[in-house]
């Protein structure tokens, strides 16, 4: 399977498919891509955890106020 071109021997391949390098590359680049994913929803969780306490506390604070306006007017 070799063929002579000016003198130089030129070798076809047929072997197909990846090399190893080639897939060790696109796993890393998966592994970094998930990281950083995973890092953006936990921040996202983060504060929306954050937003959520906020809210309760705020909707307490009414409660509270709510109350005493009912007990002022019984």
């Amino acid at each position: 399977m070799c063929q002579e071109v000016w003198g130089m021997v030129k070798l076809h391949k047929t072997k197909k498919g990846f090399t190893l390098i080639e897939m060790v590359l696109v796993i890393a680049i998966i592994v970094i891509l998930a990281m950083v994913i995973f890092f953006s929803v936990a921040s996202y969780l983060g504060k929306a955890q954050s937003a959520t306490s906020s809210i309760k506390e705020h909707n307490d604070q009414i409660d509270t106020v709510t109350a005493e306006i009912d007990s002022a007017l019984s």
